[in-house]
């Protein structure tokens, strides 16, 4: 591990977010919290399992009969739907293997990488509709994190709705590359790719932690080329992603911490650069954070690239 650092103020690569990379702090007693309730157990009763969705409608099937390797259904319980104006969109519930007993990171790379076609397929569908403006494909995995279920699974949210946080991060990408001719993320990769943060890079993607994480092990996976969502992503690339999403997976369950995982697309601009930020809920955020909104992170981000780099 790295020498004990003094803490540092540090800003996201586009956006006016902050964090203070306070290393000593991971000293303290519980600033990194490890949940002991969130490991699966058998349900007799679980909705995902193929007995219990077979007179469900299938908006998405990988694989034939109750045999399936990934299954799509709609959102019993959607917080936006088509009929609903006032909350307009569609949520969709990504079950990501027939097993119950598996986990994501349990999966193949090849069944990884069916996932990511999956939500590339779902995604083309969601943009045919010309009200929808927003698309999030999100993972919770675990009870802090925020899931429900215990089946693997994922998830995809469309609305009509863009997030204002969003549209500032897309107004600031535009003004840096009117200003420096460049994606500002493609140039964060050439950057990240010579530094302490790397933690993996192929012909096709990198990951790495990322400069000013707010969460503790914060890492990011994005296409080395300049690919605007998961629909643009070629076969090869999808396997590369799922390579290392795997390794990424397993490292965290090293960590005995549930995690999530997202990426966002706007709709109506088609010059972002994809990326997936996974991030293991093994923060604390208390009287600062919660006051001030700046997150205090206890784990350097270099100390983690460390950690992941481990078993490559």
């Amino acid at each position: 591990m790295s020498k004990m650092k003094k803490p540092e103020l540090r800003k996201d690569y586009i956006q006016e977010k902050y964090v203070i990379i306070a290393p000593k702090r991971g000293k303290r007693p519980h600033d990194v919290i490890k949940p002991t309730d969130h490991h699966k157990q058998m349900v007799s009763s679980c909705i995902f399992c193929p007995n219990n969705i077979k007179e469900v409608r299938s908006l998405y099937k990988k694989g034939e009969g109750e045999n399936w390797a990934i299954n799509v259904i709609a959102n019993k319980y959607p917080a936006v739907s088509l009929d609903n104006d006032k909350a307009y969109g569609t949520q969709e519930v990504v079950i990501e293997t027939a097993d119950h007993t598996l986990e994501l990171e349990d999966l193949s790379i090849e069944q990884i990488a069916d996932l990511l076609e999956a939500y590339a397929w779902r995604t083309k569908e969601i943009s045919k509709d010309d009200k929808i403006d927003y698309i999030l494909i999100f993972k919770n995995d675990g009870g802090v994190a925020g899931a429900s279920l215990q089946h693997a699974h994922s998830q995809i949210f469309a609305t009509n709705f863009l997030p204002p946080h969003l549209v500032d991060k897309s107004q600031r990408q535009q003004a840096y590359k009117l200003e420096h001719g460049n994606c500002v993320y493609c140039d964060v990769l050439k950057k990240e790719s010579k530094g302490p943060r790397l933690v993996y890079q192929d012909k096709e993607v990198m990951a790495f932690t990322p400069y000013a994480s707010m969460f503790n092990y914060e890492i990011w996976i994005m296409p080395l080329k300049h690919r605007d969502n998961i629909t643009e992503l070629s076969a090869p690339e999808r396997h590369s992603f799922a390579k290392i999403l795997k390794h990424i997976l397993i490292k965290i369950g090293q960590l005995d911490l549930p995690y999530n995982f997202y990426f966002h697309q706007i709709i109506n601009d088609n010059d972002q650069h994809l990326y997936m930020k996974i991030v293991p809920r093994g923060s604390v955020w208390a009287g600062v954070e919660i006051g001030s909104g700046l997150i205090i992170n206890p784990i350097d981000p270099d100390d983690a690239a460390e950690f992941y780099r481990q078993g490559l």
